[in-house]
């Protein structure tokens, strides 16, 4: 993965709500690669949705002000502190953050979130 890179992992959400957060992302970055991933649970099946950014290359297509969420979203974001910073500050044009954790390495991060819709 580049410095320019970061990994999302949306989970514990409808699908709707994912894909509402993956367009104000995918709006405003590169998306080098997108999978909704099916997870495995006992009681119930979970989906994971991954996708990889390039923040190096801004879009232009930033997020058209607060976004509606039905639910609140977890996501993570793993990659370089700029790139990671970068995605953050799209996300937080459009949704209210709560930060869960951060854990801090040589050449990269790891940050959970939970996102929450903004009221016009």
């Amino acid at each position: 993965m580049s410095s320019t890179e970061v990994t999302v992992v949306i989970s514990d959400c409808a699908e709707e709500d994912a894909r509402v957060v993956l367009a104000a992302l995918g709006g405003a970055f590169t998306t080098e690669k997108s999978t909704p991933r099916p997870g495995t649970g006992a009681a119930k099946a979970t989906t994971v949705w991954t996708s990889v950014y390039d923040v190096a290359d801004p879009r232009g297509r930033a997020a058209q002000g607060p976004a509606r969420l039905a639910h609140p979203v977890t996501l993570e974001a793993q990659g370089g502190y700029r790139a990671v910073d970068r995605v953050l500050a799209e996300l937080d044009s459009a949704f209210v953050i709560d930060a869960v954790g951060t854990a801090a390495g040589d050449q990269e991060k790891d940050v959970h979130v939970r996102l929450h819709g903004r009221e016009a």
